[in-house]
């Protein structure tokens, strides 16, 4: 199979407490299913943060103002394949918070997350048996959270063969 190349911009969406994930399927492996948070491919006309904004609105319907998203937290490097096509893909993460108003007014829309998409609290990362892209989600998010506003380097978080499940 062909190597695609892909640069997506992914946003950690947290409310009060918790972080929106949306559910994604390969109808091409019989129980293959995971949970990543929401974002998507970098068009060949826009930045990482137009990109950002752009899937947010695509994903959920909230109209996110650049201002408010982060700085880079994370990076990553992924490869993996879904319906018979190999991607190798980087990955830029920031962090936007939602008011309880806005995550309510959130009509999740993407053809990814016809599977379902919820909001998960750190705990319930730490515990689930599901597969979250990033793993280590969980002992990840709190830092970023307890950060966010400073001047931080982004954290690279490794390159990974997610069908090999290295990561």
């Amino acid at each position: 199979m062909a190597l695609t190349e892909r640069w997506t911009s992914r946003v950690l969406l947290v409310d009060e407490d918790d972080l929106l994930l949306l559910c994604g399927r390969d109808p091409r492996r019989s129980g293959a299913r995971w949970w990543f948070t929401v974002g998507g491919g970098v068009e060949p006309d826009e930045n990482y943060l137009q990109a950002a904004v752009r899937e947010v609105w695509e994903e959920t319907e909230l109209s996110l103002p650049v201002e408010r998203l982060s700085r880079v937290v994370w990076t990553r490097q992924a490869i993996f394949s879904v319906d018979g096509h190999v991607f190798d893909q980087y990955e830029e993460y920031r962090l936007a918070r939602v008011t309880a108003d806005e995550a309510g007014r959130m009509n999740i829309r993407t053809e990814e997350a016809r599977y379902g998409h919820r909001w998960w609290s750190t705990p319930e990362l730490a515990t689930t048996a599901e597969t979250v892209r990033p793993k280590k989600m969980a002992s990840l998010l709190p830092d970023v959270l307890a950060t966010v506003g400073l001047d931080r380097r982004p954290v690279h978080l490794g390159s990974f063969n997610e069908d090999a499940d290295q990561e």
